[in-house]
């Protein structure tokens, strides 16, 4: 076989290597260079494949106790907007009902404290909204909005009651000065007249200072020619009432024509002054115990938010 072929083994062996030493020395194309790249990114693929949260972020999916915090964080920001709104419409009625909304009302619809029930409906619904819908869709804008916004309100409390504790002696006079407004307006204001006579039967006072500061009213200065003139509203009275069921309105008819002495025996003597600021030194403890549940409420809602945000941020899956 060897013979017929012309060829030794010698001689095979010699032929192959020259032939693997051609192969060698051939030069690379650049196509193989592309298909070598294209494999390679190719082979990338697989593990995106079977981990999709490698490449697309997902939520993560909240436990039990994650669960249970959402459904309260829900109810509990759909309570304070329903409580919201019930403000906004309580002010809207008022302002409404007294014609303060009316073009020739405008200019003292600022001092209308009806205006206060708006506004803080206002505030309370809105926020209290971004809080329900942030949770029920899974948005983190909105309940980062609701986050800041609550932090915010509680910042402005927490400063306006470090105001009021660093004023607090100041705080005589312009209680003083808001009850002689009360005063001068008190025919013109349903709302200041209802918070005056609340005043004056609970703390059985009657003016600022003395039942005769009421001369500075329009209405009931003797110099007045209504049938008011010299007269004081029947919450000074020492028994307003008529038959223990209505109230006598004429009861403090001349009051401020008469002397100190006669009008002892009829109506209250003392300003209300003296005793509204007793009475809230007497009601500090609990005005401060009111402003730290205020706080807490609003710091629940803000955990309750952070907790529902913190599950529903996408996350990335860790290589």
């Amino acid at each position: 076989f060897w013979g017929s072929a012309g060829a030794t083994p010698s001689g095979l062996s010699d032929s192959l290597s020259m032939q693997a030493s051609k192969l060698v020395e051939l030069p690379y194309s650049s196509s193989d260079d592309d298909d070598d790249g294209l494999l390679a990114r190719d082979m990338d693929f697989p593990t995106a494949e079977q981990d999709p949260r490698a490449w697309s972020p997902v939520p993560h999916k909240p436990g039990t106790f994650g669960q249970c915090v959402w459904y309260l964080a829900f109810f509990w920001n759909l309570l304070f907007l329903l409580l919201g709104l019930l403000a906004l419409a309580v002010g809207v009625w008022g302002l409404l009902a007294k014609g303060s909304l009316q073009g020739e009302r405008l200019a003292p619809l600022g001092s209308d404290p009806m205006l206060l029930f708006v506004l803080v409906g206002l505030g309370t619904s809105a926020v209290s909204l971004a809080g329900c819908l942030g949770t029920l869709r899974s948005s983190p804008c909105l309940l980062r909005f609701f986050v800041g916004a609550v932090l915010a309100f509680t910042g402005l409390e927490v400063l306006g009651g470090l105001l009021l504790l660093a004023v607090r002696h100041q705080l005589r006079d312009a209680l003083q000065d808001a009850l002689l407004l009360c005063l001068l307006r008190y025919h013109d204001e349903p709302d200041l007249q209802f918070l005056v006579d609340e005043v004056q039967q609970s703390l059985q006072c009657c003016g600022l200072g003395s039942y005769r500061d009421w001369e500075v009213n329009p209405y009931f200065n003797c110099s007045a020619p209504g049938v008011q003139a010299c007269s004081v509203p029947a919450s000074c009275c020492l028994d307003p009432w008529q038959n223990g069921t209505l109230v006598n309105t004429q009861c403090g008819f001349r009051a401020l024509h008469l002397g100190d002495v006669a009008a002892s025996t009829v109506v209250h003597l003392g300003g209300c002054v003296a005793q509204l600021s007793a009475w809230l030194q007497g009601q500090a403890g609990g005005i401060a115990a009111g402003a730290a549940i205020l706080v807490l409420v609003e710091a629940t809602g803000v955990l309750m938010a952070l907790k529902v945000l913190e599950d529903i941020v996408p996350i990335r899956a860790q290589d």
